[in-house]
């Protein structure tokens, strides 16, 4: 590779294996590993789905002479394991077959294992060198390090508004308008497909009943996100969308509708009381965090994706912008424009907004 060292040849392999994971290892990170000796591959390996084998694992038993492995070099682009899991540790693996070179790209920040990995690899003589491509192993694993560093999980906001800035019309029981695209085809499935790499979606109770969405990924292959719905009074409708059982759904109402909780709801549909009227989000995040969910897409309405602007409580957004106008209607949020990335869909443009990366300390 042009203006790369060796290093970071096969560190970047690592971060394009650990790719091949998205949407299948949360709420463990994505994860690559190659084993090179003599400058050349002899094995590597990816972690495929949560539960089952590490990077590291995958790696070495896809090497065909293992009397290699105690003259090959390691990478991997976060700090390996050093505790018992779903799995043993990665870091005691690497000791115990006499590995003597490990290259890592990241240090794992989980208090679980933050150093400890490496601190094994190096009292068992490993040769160990650390921050090889750390922006992009960092990059690759925001979700992971969002979760576990601020506590919260990666948040996104996702939204399609009108060329003359509204993102929906205004509807009501007078005006019982069906929901209007805005965007082209191209771009559901791309939306399809973000749902798919997540692991919630959010929307209010608005949105829920003027829209009556599944929120699933239905037009592409993957998971369905966990489908969280603000209904402060519990007032949805057990018919919507949001109620069947294609994927988990989770209620966050106000502690006041305790006594009004009379719904016999499917087993896949669970209520989190809260107090609306104090930091409804850190009430939010703590019930997110319980259940290990590292991501959320925040889908709507207006009202729900101002608030979490206004209490700068995101990490990027996702705009689309159609052709169409609407005139009136319901305007679209507005959000500071800093590091800016646009992409076109057909007739849609797509602009990608990133706040401060996640790596400035």
């Amino acid at each position: 590779m042009i203006n790369k060292t060796v290093h970071e040849k096969f560190m970047q392999r690592c971060i394009d294996l650990a790719r091949l994971g998205s949407g299948n290892t949360a709420p463990n990170p994505m994860v690559g590993s190659v084993i090179v000796y003599n400058g050349k591959i002899i094995g590597e390996g990816f972690h495929r789905k949560y539960g089952e084998y590490h990077a590291e694992v995958n790696a070495v038993n896809s090497v065909k002479d293992k009397s290699l492995l105690k003259k090959a070099t390691l990478y991997v682009n976060l700090e390996p394991c050093s505790h018992y899991g779903k799995t043993p540790p990665c870091a005691n693996l690497i000791t115990g077959l006499g590995i003597p070179n490990v290259i890592i790209g990241s240090i794992d920040t989980a208090a679980h294992v933050s150093g400890k990995g490496i601190q094994i690899l190096k009292e068992a003589g490993c040769n160990v060198i650390t921050g090889v491509l750390e922006k992009e192993s960092r990059e690759l694993n925001k979700r992971f390090f969002t979760f576990h560093e601020k506590q919260r999980p990666y948040i996104i906001l996702k939204w399609a508004q009108t060329k003359d800035g509204f993102i929906d019309v205004k509807r009501n029981k007078d005006n019982p308008v069906e929901p209007t695209w805005i965007t082209n085809e191209y771009a559901k499935t791309l939306v399809h497909k973000w749902r798919s790499e997540e692991q919630s979606i959010l929307i209010g109770t608005n949105t829920a009943l003027t829209d009556n969405p599944s929120l699933t990924c239905r037009n592409w292959k993957g998971k369905n996100p966990v489908r969280i719905i603000f209904d402060r009074n519990l007032k949805l409708p057990q018919s919507l969308n949001i109620f069947n059982t294609e994927a988990e759904t989770l209620i966050i109402a106000d502690n006041i509708a305790k006594t009004q909780n009379t719904k016999t709801l499917n087993s896949n549909v669970g209520i989190k009381f809260v107090d609306y009227e104090n930091d409804l989000y850190t009430q939010l995040f703590q019930i997110l965090i319980k259940k290990d969910i590292q991501s959320i897409i925040i889908e709507g309405g207006a009202k729900v994706l101002k608030s979490f602007i206004e209490n700068d409580l995101w990490d990027e957004s996702r705009i689309f912008y159609g052709e169409k106008e609407f005139k009136n209607g319901i305007k679209a949020p507005s959000i500071e424009i800093d590091n800016l990335h646009n992409d076109y869909l057909g007739n849609s443009k797509l602009t990608f907004i990133k706040k401060q990366s996640i790596f400035s300390q």
